[in-house]
């Protein structure tokens, strides 16, 4: 599971239709309205965000990875990754694409 934060909207959904057009994700949650708090050049900002957390395999990262950077506007996008420990046997092999 990869989290990633965009400037609005607009530019999640166009990373999230990318991603998931090229198979480097089977499914991206968009949520809006994330309210940021964090220090850019020595500067206290507040900012309003989209959150994309991103359903993919760890053989799939790299890719992603480069892709969500090719997609995005921030110099230093937020890009986390994250081990899922456990779930949905079915879902976890829908995401590996192995069931549809």
């Amino acid at each position: 599971m990869v989290f990633v934060t965009c400037g609005g909207r607009e530019e999640a959904e166009r990373i999230a239709t990318g991603v998931v057009t090229e198979k480097l994700a089977a499914c991206v949650n968009v949520v809006p309205a994330v309210r940021s708090c964090y220090v850019w050049e020595g500067k206290l900002n507040w900012s309003e965000e989209v959150l994309l957390i991103v359903k993919t395999t760890r053989e799939r990262y790299g890719e992603l990875e480069a892709r969500i950077r090719e997609l995005h506007s921030y110099d230093v996008p937020e890009i986390v990754a994250v081990s899922v420990e456990m779930g949905s046997e079915k879902y976890l092999r829908w995401v590996e694409g192995r069931e549809t």
